[in-house]
């Protein structure tokens, strides 16, 4: 007889009792909880998940250097070329390591620091100008390469950003991170707007989780002043959008004439958007034979970044209106309208003076400069309009501006063909002169 058979000829009180289940100990049942805790989440349906706000706990902005870079989000520092951008960071590493004093004078608890450079060398550059605006450099620490299988790579921020949270991690304590410049942390086309937001997010993640200043080094783009400040940076309008603070280093000119460098707030959208401080930079020596720069601090300023600005960008095109009355000047002295004088004779004041060659074709069209080529390969003559067209020996034809440079016309072209006549300029005031 089957085991089968038996069971169906057994009665129902003959059937064997059901096994009693053991009591849980507290550990086993607060291991159960944690295990369906973790898997709950995953048994939910998809869909859209909504936080009631009043279950979400407030908290003040946590301030690295209070109304200018806050713990936890991106900044971005903008500039034209040569204004001491990535000095103005390290100035602001070498204040956080050291546990210094900001410009305004507030004191900055100590630090560790980050700085992921794809421009400066650490040994020749970096490094001295941290050690010369007096950085503890036991807390700074440069993003270099990323391990990967054991082979050493390129720095990826599109692969690596997991891996550089990691090493943060390691160091402890860190404040602040410097990204130079901001674009390299972009993997694809830095004038699209979602492509900057998507390449931005996880920069922007890596400061909320670390609970670090990040710092981003940008330029202005040329052609653009008179425009909002913050709508000058170069690329998207997405690096401006996605960080919280904007702050600008521009060049202006002093009470006293004398040149000065301003650091504004274009935009801020956690604090003040307005004022600023003057600062210079200087060179010093770093170590023996070392030489480097550093920053300076001056006093405060005030008024917004776009009022400031246009006091610069006016200083600017006063000086650049002044260099070329003084070039005309200089020119026209040279000059005579009843007479043909040598070019490369009547440019070597203005080359002594230090104008350039383009300088100094300016201020020939400023004047309406008649030119006219020597024959048998003789060189380039000039003169001041008016009076009778005198002879000139050898020459292959009547002097006027159209006989060398084409048409009156063009030299007399708008603004917005201003590049083709420069490059056209170019061209033949190197013929003119030596």
């Amino acid at each position: 007889m089957s085991a089968l058979d038996v069971f169906e000829q057994m009665t129902p009180d003959q059937a064997p009792a059901a096994p009693r289940r053991r009591r849980q100990t507290p550990a086993e049942a607060e291991y159960r909880r944690a295990a369906q805790a973790i898997v709950a989440p995953a048994l939910q349906p998809d869909g859209v998940v909504l936080t009631r706000a009043s279950s979400v706990k407030v908290m003040p902005v946590r301030w690295l250097w209070q109304d200018w870079l806050a713990q936890g989000k991106v900044h971005l520092l903008a500039g034209a070329p040569g204004q001491g951008k990535t000095t103005i960071a390290l100035a602001f590493a070498a204040t956080v390591s050291a546990g210094g004093r900001w410009p305004d004078g507030r004191r900055c608890p100590p630090g560790n620091v980050l700085v992921w450079s794809g421009e400066d060398d650490p040994a020749d550059t970096l490094v001295p100008r941290l050690m010369a605006m007096g950085a503890d450099l036991e807390r700074v620490h440069f993003v270099e390469a990323a391990r990967i299988d054991g082979e050493l790579l390129p720095f990826d921020p599109a692969r690596d950003m997991l891996g550089l949270h990691a090493a943060a991690d390691q160091v402890g304590d860190v404040r602040l991170l410097v990204v130079d410049p901001l674009v390299s942390a972009i993997t694809g086309d830095s004038h699209k707007n979602t492509e900057v937001r998507r390449g931005m997010q996880p920069l922007v993640d890596l400061a909320s989780s670390m609970g670090a200043a990040v710092v981003g080094i940008s330029h202005l783009s040329k052609g653009t002043a008179g425009r909002d400040p913050t709508e000058r940076v170069t690329g998207s309008i997405a690096f401006t959008a996605v960080v919280r603070v904007v702050l600008l280093a521009a060049k202006t000119k002093g009470d006293d004439g004398r040149d000065r460098r301003i650091l504004v707030r274009s935009k801020s959208n956690i604090g003040p958007d307005d004022g600023g401080f003057e600062y210079h930079v200087e060179q010093v020596e770093a170590a023996p034979g070392i030489e480097t720069s550093v920053v300076v601090w001056g006093g405060a300023v005030d008024g917004t970044a776009r009022e400031l600005l246009a006091v610069a960008e006016q200083d600017g095109d006063d000086d650049a209106r002044a260099e070329a009355s003084d070039a005309c000047q200089l020119l026209a002295a040279e000059l005579v309208s009843d007479s043909w004088t040598p070019a490369d004779k009547a440019c070597k004041p203005l080359r002594d003076a230090g104008f350039t060659k383009k300088q100094i074709w300016a201020a020939s069209k400023k004047l309406d400069v008649i030119r006219k080529k020597g024959g048998m390969g003789g060189g380039w003559y000039w003169r001041l309009p008016g009076g009778a067209d005198p002879a000139l020996e050898g020459s292959k034809g009547e002097g006027s501006a159209e006989d060398s440079e084409g048409s009156n016309n063009l030299e007399r072209e708008s603004s917005e063909s201003s590049g083709r006549m420069e490059s056209s300029a170019a061209r033949s005031l190197e013929a003119a002169t030596p």
